[in-house]
């Protein structure tokens, strides 16, 4: 099995030990994209220095090769893809995933600046009531776009009366995202090249059956690694 050192939690993933050294996030790093590669193609995603923790939590995972042949385990069309099970690496056909991960969470770094446009990175967690992140699961948005009648309703039934920012409002009606999602989960990055991948992979059959909203074909990451940023 394959060791990861990961804030002080050793997570089993193969047959190669990785130390704490191995996956240290540098200043150089920071300044790094990562390029996602999957069976339906690339994409580039950017993270976000307002999300430290967050950042560098992800960073860590990329370098200690923790995303590499994981699935896009959860998709919804007009709505989001999620990823980063470990117990998707082997998963059989029709086993329900989600549930997986190194057993630590990251704090919840909600910021006003970021929100779920289309393209957004975001992390997933479950009920805890802090809203503090799974520590792998992260899911891309593929949204909606909206109307501002469509937008009125969903600052009043579902961010309970919060106001989206009007340059926000205007993302949402022409690029379109998911905007009842902001501030109740963390959004730490974006993808900045690829979003058609990200198209493709969220217009996927999907199962109905106990591992509802897994593709019927497997959507793998075939590799996650840093790159140089382009300009």
């Amino acid at each position: 099995m394959k060791k990861i050192l990961l804030v002080g939690i050793t997570v089993m993933i193969g047959a190669t030990c990785y130390s704490q050294k191995d996956s240290a996030v540098t200043k150089k790093d920071r300044k790094k994209d990562i390029l996602l590669q999957t069976n339906y193609g690339d994409m580039v995603l950017r993270l976000s220095d307002s999300t430290p923790l967050h950042r560098d939590n992800f960073l860590k995972l990329v370098k200690a090769g923790f995303y590499d042949s994981l699935l896009f385990h959860r998709v919804i069309q007009n709505f989001m893809i999620q990823g980063g099970d470990p117990n998707s690496r082997l998963a059989g056909t029709g086993e329900p995933l989600g549930n997986g991960g190194p057993g630590y969470r990251v704090p919840a770094e909600f910021r006003t600046t970021l929100f779920h446009k289309k393209g957004a990175i975001a992390a997933a967690r479950d009920n805890n009531p802090e809203k503090a992140s799974s520590s792998c699961q992260f899911y891309i948005v593929k949204g909606r776009v909206f109307t501002d009648v469509g937008l009125d309703s969903v600052e009043t039934f579902r961010l309970n009366g919060r106001k989206i920012p009007s340059e926000q409002r205007e993302v949402y009606k022409t690029i379109g995202g998911s905007p009842h999602l902001d501030q109740s989960y963390t959004v730490f990055g974006e993808v900045v090249k690829g979003l058609d991948v990200v198209d493709k992979i969220a217009g996927v059959q999907t199962s109905q059956g106990q591992d509802r909203d897994r593709p019927l074909e497997d959507v793998r990451i075939i590799k996650a690694k840093l790159i140089k940023r382009k300009k």
